[in-house]
Formats: structure tokens, C-alpha cells, sequence
């Protein structure tokens, strides 16, 4: 199909961005031959204005920090689960606009259920580190998978308002601790899951205690492995990383994009390559 049409990521910064790696590949994986997928250094401010330009060439935005809010705010249509985040990820052309979707959500659950091989019980508890754009894509995806009950441990409550209000929104029960105060001994005890989007150091006085959750989802995998990751691991225990999260986030992208099932194995090779080879990411 030579029919030409153009993607792109906005982010500020943007230059490391492994999205053209992911739908590079699937743009070659289904003979989409004149498909361009490009990098755009842009904020949330400039969002609007931008998108507004853009030809009827352009069928798809991926969104990084700092435009997801914008992203959201800007599109005709919204996803109940975008809305529930408050943030998209994704800008897809509509006949009549653009609809905004969070696949971010779709990163989480996946990455869980296939990597980290999570299967929730009905009475399981979430622990979430952190309480940024990352955090609030984490808990609906937790509720979506059926947790009910997530904890949300941060330096500062006053700043895990919006993190508070998603989890509401997805129907959970949330629970705000402060990091200097929390027990995390107990937290462990009391959890079955935990997503980590804060950075290593942070994490690294509380290793022993968190690595006994049955199951962990760490956001960051530059470098790896981080060393909750290395805890984990030495544990036996599950763990689902940042790699997973984002190869599972563009398998919705490229099909909103495209109009046909996303190429999950070439994907998944793409970027296997492009980052050495560090992680199996398995696709299910």
C-alpha cells in the first residue's frame, strides 16, 4: 500500500524516543511503504497550534511528557479511560476531529498480566511509588484488571492529587501515605502487586522489603537493570519492566494508526534490537 500518510511523537524531549523504532517496524511489517513516522520536539502549550496545522495527510499522534494533558484537553473525543487518567498518549484523526485514548493503560495491564504473569484476586492491593503522569495511567490500569484497593506512597501528598483523583475516578479505594513515614515492611506484606515510576535511588533503602511483593512492575529501564529489578530477580519473584509497558502501549497505537492488527512479533524484534537485547519482552 503506497498511499502516503505521516505519524509522529511530541514530547519535549523527545530525541530518545523509541516510538519511531516501534511503528517504523510496523509500518514495514504491512507494506505500508509511503508511512512516515516522525519525532517533533513539542509542549503542552504548543500542542493545540500544531495539531490544528497538520494536513489531512496525518493520521495519528503519539504524545509523551509534557503534552498529555493538552493532548486530552484538546481532542473532540475522549475515551472513558483517558478520561479517567486524565491524560492521553494518543491522538488518532477522526472524520470530523481528533479522538484522544491513553494506551498508557494498556502498557500497565499488559506488561502485568504477560511479563509479570499477574493474575489479581479479588481482594488484592496495589502499591504505587510516585504520583506523576505515569502513576495515574498505572492505577486504572490496575483497576481495570480488578484490583480495588491501591496505595499511593509520596514524598508529597499535596502533589498526588490528580494520581488521587484517577484512582477515584476507576473506582478504587486510595490511600495516600508519606514516603519519609511509610512502613514499608507492611506495605510489602499487604500487597500483591507493586508498579515503581520513581527513580532507583529512591527505591534503593526499601529493596528487601519491596522485592517481597509477589509481583513488580519497575517503569524505569534506563539503565538496566535497575536494582529493584536485580531484587527482584534474586527473589524468584515476577517483574514486568518499562520495556514491556511501552512495546504493549504502541500495539494499541498502531492499530488506531493503521487501521489493522498491530505486527505484535516485529514490533517486539524492533525494539529488542534497538535496545541490545536486555529484556525477552514476551508478547503473549
Amino acid at each position: 500500500m503506497s498511499t502516503k500518510r505521516k505519524a509522529a511523537v511530541l514530547g519535549k524531549p523527545v530525541e530518545h524516543s523509541l516510538s519511531p523504532v516501534l511503528h517504523g517496524a510496523a509500518f514495514r511489517a504491512l507494506g505500508l511503504d509511503g508511512w512516515s513516522y516522525e519525532r517533533v520536539e513539542m509542549d503542552g502549550p504548543g500542542l493545540p497550534a500544531f495539531v490544528d496545522g497538520l494536513g489531512p495527510e496525518w493520521t495519528g499522534l503519539s504524545v509523551t511528557m509534557p503534552g498529555k494533558r493538552a493532548a486530552l484537553e484538546h481532542a473532540g473525543e475522549v475515551t472513558p479511560r483517558a478520561a479517567a487518567v486524565g491524560a492521553a498518549n494518543t491522538l488518532v484523526r477522526r472524520g470530523t476531529g481528533w479522538l484522544a485514548d491513553c494506551t498508557d493503560v494498556d502498557g500497565v495491564t499488559e506488561a502485568l498480566r504477560i511479563a509479570g504473569e499477574y493474575s489479581p484476586d479479588t481482594d488484592d492491593a496495589a502499591v504505587v511509588l510516585g504520583a506523576g503522569g505515569t502513576a495515574a495511567a498505572a492505577v486504572v490500569g490496575l483497576a481495570s484488571l480488578g484490583v480495588r484497593t491501591v496505595r499511593l506512597v509520596v514524598r508529597d501528598p499535596a502533589r498526588a492529587r490528580e494520581t488521587v483523583e484517577a484512582a477515584q475516578r476507576a473506582g478504587l479505594d486510595v490511600e495516600v501515605l508519606r514516603w519519609a513515614e511509610a512502613d514499608f515492611k507492611k506495605l510489602a506484606a499487604d500487597s500483591a502487586v507493586l508498579v515503581n515510576t520513581v527513580p532507583p535511588d529512591a527505591v534503593r533503602p526499601h529493596l528487601t522489603e519491596l522485592a517481597r511483593i509477589g509481583c513488580v512492575l519497575d517503569v524505569i529501564y534506563h539503565p538496566w537493570p535497575t536494582a529493584l529489578a536485580e531484587a527482584v530477580s534474586e527473589r524468584g519473584g515476577r517483574l514486568a519492566t518499562g520495556l514491556d509497558m511501552l512495546l504493549h502501549q504502541a500495539f494499541g497505537q498502531s492499530e488506531y494508526f493503521t487501521g489493522q492488527p498491530a505486527p505484535r512479533a516485529e514490533m517486539r524484534d524492533a525494539l529488542r534490537e534497538a535496545t541490545g537485547g536486555i529484556l525477552s519482552l514476551p508478547i503473549g
